[in-house]
């Protein structure tokens, strides 16, 4: 038996912010970034449209990077003393992979950060508070997924937080919110939603539901990455679509050993999530061509990429990621990014270990021992094609 979730709801369109005007409750904590959600206004309608349903708003701020236990932590007094019955993200996937924690540790505030993280066995939610997720970027779909990601205080390492239980109630798809989106955001968070496509699509636990939400996303992002890159509202909204199509597909068909290396390596680089996979991407591929590859030439069949057999088509479609990078100034690999060597090999072991120990490392088409793992983050590094 398998099975696929999502929000019950989804409202998307410009426009679509104004359902807040009819759900039903007492107080809404929301939860943003830095000063983003407020010069953009976008802050401003959310709490014009609650307000308008009767419902006082309480403001956390301060999400500038992803989250971290020490973060999560100092919410929860906010949390107890408002005592809201709706939870809000508001921003990119940080925030709301910062406030589906707030919402978790509000739920149960004795559960440890250890028994959080162990995947698919959170205790129920919504016995205080549901949830709302308003992205203001066009990439990790944290408004769709069941997942959180998290990065332990004490360790840097980050851990994903994963059970059904995560995902929202209601999702809020406007358009309007990314249309001033900074060029750089629009390029790291649209690879993040590429990558979603292709892994959610050769995963392991993929099905036919996830197949046709990756693989249409793929395309929508195909005809309009770029354009949406440059600033045309047609593509960035689109994107925006695409975006969260790719998360119905990887949050119910999970990803592969591209986020399992973001997730390692991201807080130890300073790498930005969808940048880190925008590059680790082309090398995961040339990995998993081994046992993938009629999966891989399907995908760059509907992206109509030259070739015929599907050795090729393979190679277009890792070729056409290397071009949205070059066009979109995307590093093809760590030492061009800025990483020092001296630094890399000294935590790349590591890195290695605890990537294999990624829940998404277990849905990766391909098994991969720790050695593997590192010699894909030394390829990623060196720039050098995998060929093991």
């Amino acid at each position: 038996m398998n099975r696929f979730t999502i929000p019950r709801d989804i409202y998307f369109g410009e426009g679509a912010l104004e359902v807040l005007e009819s759900i039903k409750g007492n107080k809404a904590m929301l939860v943003i970034g830095g000063a983003s959600a407020r010069k953009s206004g976008v802050l401003d309608r959310v709490q014009s449209h609650l307000e308008k349903a009767g419902i006082q708003t309480k403001v956390i701020e301060g999400i500038r990077e992803e989250p971290t236990t020490d973060k999560i932590n100092e919410a929860l007094n906010d949390f107890e003393q408002f005592g809201p019955d709706w939870v809000i993200g508001i921003g990119g996937g940080s925030v709301m992979d910062a406030a589906k924690a707030m919402w978790v540790f509000y739920e149960h505030p004795d559960l440890s950060f250890e028994d959080a993280t162990k995947p698919f066995e959170l205790p129920a939610l919504r016995s205080k508070a549901k949830f709302i997720g308003i992205p203001t970027t066009s990439g990790s779909a944290s408004e769709i997924s069941n997942l959180s990601v998290v990065t332990d205080s004490k360790t840097k390492i980050k851990y994903p937080l994963a059970d059904f239980e995560l995902t929202p109630d209601i999702a809020i798809i406007d358009p309007i919110t990314i249309f001033d989106m900074p060029k750089h955001i629009t390029a790291f968070t649209g690879m993040d939603a590429v990558t979603h496509c292709i892994e959610s699509y050769v995963a392991k636990p993929r099905t036919v539901f996830t197949d046709s939400l990756a693989i249409e996303g793929a395309e929508i992002l195909r005809n309009h990455l770029i354009a949406s890159y440059n600033g045309e509202r047609i593509s960035r909204e689109q994107v925006h679509y695409a975006q969260a199509m790719a998360g119905m597909a990887f949050a119910n068909a999970v990803l592969g050993n591209v986020h399992s290396m973001a997730h390692k390596s991201g807080p130890t680089f300073g790498i930005a999530h969808g940048l880190a996979n925008a590059i680790y991407l082309p090398y995961v591929i040339q990995f998993n061509r081994s046992v993938s590859e009629e999966r891989y030439a399907s995908i760059a069949r509907r992206l109509q990429l030259s070739g015929s057999a599907d050795a090729e088509l393979t190679d277009s479609l890792i070729e056409w990621i290397r071009d949205l990078n070059r066009e979109m100034e995307i590093p093809l690999n760590l030492r061009d990014f800025g990483v020092a060597e001296e630094l890399f090999y000294a935590r790349v072991n590591n890195m290695a270990a605890n990537a294999v120990t990624d829940p998404c490392t277990g849905t990766n088409p391909r098994e991969t021992s720790v050695e593997q793992m590192k010699q894909l983050f030394v390829a990623a590094f060196e720039g050098k094609d995998v060929d093991f």
